[in-house]
């Protein structure tokens, strides 16, 4: 992988430079098994393909919290019934509407999901930015298909999946880069499934996020507000079938999020 370059004149370092270039993953399943890469145009012809500065650091740092989150978060969800709520009516939905048996697990992290949603009937792969991430997940749960592969440009042929959780993993989007993610996700479900996502309620300011876990890592992350949150997903083609809040508990620094929608 190519180490991050520094931009231009009047480009801040890290923001994505001109053009992308799609690299060509190997994946007997999926022929749109592909991962986005910024681009740096040089003086010559030469294209050289480099990751951005946020979207390295922010896998960099999932990789180093791997562990932390699999030795706190595997369990996490028997403790939380509004969270297997949400789950669960996204999956009954998913199998009623008779679209198949396979979700995506969006940023899948740990894996953690996978046993949740296959115990209900459904058929998860999950698609995580970081290696690690998706090397533990393996390990964890090996009977389960899982990937390395960014949410903006995702491994799954057009209109293949029944629907997607996206589980606490919208936040770490750019303004910017929310329009086409949001499209991707509407790209890749069929007409009449389900995309549930969990997400921390704000403002929508950039905050830094993983210093309090003291491995050293921080990353980009946006708490966004339930409006916007509906909104780009209604722009992106789907329409919302359920939304809940609650207020947050614990050590959370945030109201959580819950919206459940479906692609028309």
């Amino acid at each position: 992988m190519s180490e991050p370059v520094e931009g231009g004149a009047g480009r801040r370092p890290g923001c994505l430079s001109i053009g992308i270039v799609r690299r060509v993953m190997s994946d007997t399943r999926s022929a749109r098994h592909m991962r986005t890469w910024s681009c740096l145009w040089l003086a010559s012809p030469t294209m050289v393909a480099v990751m951005d500065a946020a979207t390295e650091e922010l896998r960099g740092a999932h990789d180093a919290l791997a562990e932390f989150y699999a030795a706190r978060l595997a369990d996490v969800l028997d403790r939380m019934p509004a969270e297997r709520a949400v789950l669960g009516l996204f999956c009954d939905l998913t199998l009623a509407a008779d679209l198949g048996t396979s979700v995506g697990d969006i940023g899948c992290g740990t894996g953690r999901l996978a046993p949740y949603l296959a115990a209900t009937g459904l058929s998860p792969q999950g698609i995580d930015l970081s290696p690690r991430m998706i090397e533990v997940a393996r390990r964890d749960y090996p009977g389960f298909s899982f990937d390395v592969a960014d949410l903006r440009d995702l491994p799954f042929a057009d209109a293949s999946l029944a629907g997607a959780v996206c589980w606490y993993s919208l936040m770490f989007l750019a303004p910017p880069a929310r329009p086409a993610a949001f499209a991707e996700l509407a790209r890749v479900i069929k007409p009449g499934g389900y995309l549930a996502t969990a997400f921390k309620a704000g403002d929508g300011q950039l905050r830094r996020a993983g210093g309090s876990t003291s491995l050293g890592v921080e990353f980009d992350i946006y708490w966004l507000p339930p409006e916007e949150m509906e909104r780009r997903m209604t722009d992106a083609g789907f329409s919302t079938v359920f939304w809940a809040g609650r207020p947050p508990e614990g050590q959370e620094g945030s109201p959580q999020g819950y919206l459940l929608t479906r692609k028309s």
